[in-house]
């Protein structure tokens, strides 16, 4: 641990200081630490005594101050069929067919407010970026509408153009109503590249590619997808290796096991990050590794739907790039990035014994891990000079605290429940006090309450 500063101090525009702990990164620790920004970008960090002038102060005192946590894998749309009763306690493939009659009354009002109320959620949570991945198309526009939800917050959103096209008649799992042609996926993943992808550093908003699941899409949509990716540059995302049942699919219908099939469509890469990766073999997992390939580890949708859980340590320890995602509004029932950090680290200790997971190794995942998967790892995850200025003040309640008088980190993972005390993306403060600094969103709040018991078809 360290005190020193660096670059030398000059005034801010944003300064967040006196916290009882600064983590900058997964190397760096500054107790008393103070952390100034300009221009969106972390310029200076350093230990008390030495802080900057600057135009806001944020007092983070008696708080642990981190990077912003990262969420890899979504499905923000479905919050409006959370907990639904009829889906909770099936298998996976009984819980997708229960719900995708429900999400065939997705519109973009619809995905607007469901977006605007996710994002709040995240940020209350301690998440300063997350993907979604949108892979329900029953009307035109909903990925727009997500944006344009995310621009009106100001978060940090990686929005990923789902698709299916398989649908039951054709040998697959989805109902006609959430599907579409292939033409159609592709013309508007290139429409929506065109139209929002930024690929400048600092980018609040970027576009990837990521039709649903083996049992969803066709090989050829797979093959295609692929392949604009690599033509745009942009990142690809989907669901593999989840349950049993994909294991099964797979061999019956292309002739071999899901990571195979990954690899025949093109998608053995480093622009690639899939979701959950909870049954490959041990051949397989080198090679995922090899190839560079991300994992979204998703804790409490496992542990709910009851399919196991992601092999975390030795996935880290053949170098592959883990992130945490909070999945589905409807199969976790939550979006907070610190019970999924928090599940990560149970399920690591209890998987592995004591020695296999700390809490600082679960804050890597949530940080450095998840920007590694969505390519962001040189200006998101860390809060070194130069990185996005994207930043929690922790708040646990005294009472949970007390005791806890030797690690703050340790204690922000085993105590709890933690909230964000504030929540800065960007440079801008989103949650002051624990509350979201979001004008728009007494009113999501009430038009999503319409359009959720519309869709449940409750009066």
């Amino acid at each position: 641990m360290t005190t020193a500063v660096d670059p030398p101090v000059r005034a801010a525009e944003l300064l967040v200081r006196d916290a009882e702990l600064l983590v900058v990164d997964g190397g760096r620790e500054i107790p008393g630490g103070w952390l100034a920004v300009t221009g969106g970008r972390v310029t200076a960090v350093g230990g008390a005594g030495s802080e900057p002038e600057a135009r806001t102060t944020v007092s983070a005192a008696g708080r642990l101050v981190t990077p912003g946590l990262v969420n890899t894998h979504h499905h923000i749309y479905q919050n409006l069929t959370r907990s639904y009763a009829p889906a909770v306690n099936g298998s996976l493939f009984d819980w997708l067919t229960t719900l995708y009659p429900l999400w065939a009354g997705l519109d973009e009002e619809a995905a607007y407010v469901s977006a605007y109320v996710g994002m709040a959620e995240l940020l209350m949570g301690g998440c300063t970026t997350s993907s979604d991945h949108l892979y329900v198309h029953p009307r035109p526009r909903l990925v727009d509408a997500e944006i344009g939800a995310a621009r009106d917050i100001g978060f940090r959103f990686h929005a990923t153009r789902g698709s299916m096209t398989r649908s039951v008649e054709d040998g697959g799992l989805p109902p006609r109503s959430v599907t579409q042609t292939e033409e159609e996926v592709l013309a508007d993943s290139e429409r929506l590249i065109g139209a929002y992808h930024d690929p400048e550093p600092g980018a609040l908003v970027r576009v990837a590619l990521a039709p649903c699941s083996p049992f969803s899409v066709t090989k050829e949509l797979m093959t295609a997808t692929a392949q604009l990716a690599e033509r745009h540059d942009v990142r690809l995302h989907t669901h593999l290796a989840e349950d049993l049942d994909e294991d099964t699919y797979c061999l019956e219908t292309y002739g071999c096991r899901p990571v195979e099939y990954f690899e025949e469509t093109g998608w053995l890469s480093d622009r690639s990050w899939v979701a959950h990766c909870i049954y490959p073999n041990d051949a397989e997992l080198r090679r995922l590794a090899a190839a560079g390939v991300g994992v979204a580890h998703c804790p409490s949708s496992n542990m709910l739907i009851g399919g196991g859980t992601a092999r975390v340590k030795e996935m880290r320890e053949l170098g592959l790039p883990v992130g945490i995602g909070c999945d589905g509004s409807a199969s976790t029932d939550h979006a907070s990035l610190w019970l999924e950090t928090r599940a990560a680290l149970l399920l690591g200790r209890y998987r592995g014994g004591p020695g296999a997971m700390t809490a600082r190794d679960a804050l890597d995942i949530a940080t450095r891990g998840s920007a590694r998967c969505l390519g962001r790892e040189d200006e998101l995850g860390h809060l070194r000079p130069g990185a996005c200025a994207d930043l929690v003040v922790w708040d646990l309640h005294e009472v949970a605290l007390a005791g806890a008088l030797s690690d703050p980190v340790e204690a922000w993972l085993r105590c709890g429940p933690a909230r964000a005390w504030t929540t800065v993306v960007a440079g801008r403060i989103l949650v002051d006090r624990g509350e979201p600094r979001l004008p728009g969103l007494a009113d999501a709040l009430r038009a999503h309450s319409g359009i959720a018991r519309r869709m449940q078809r409750e009066t």
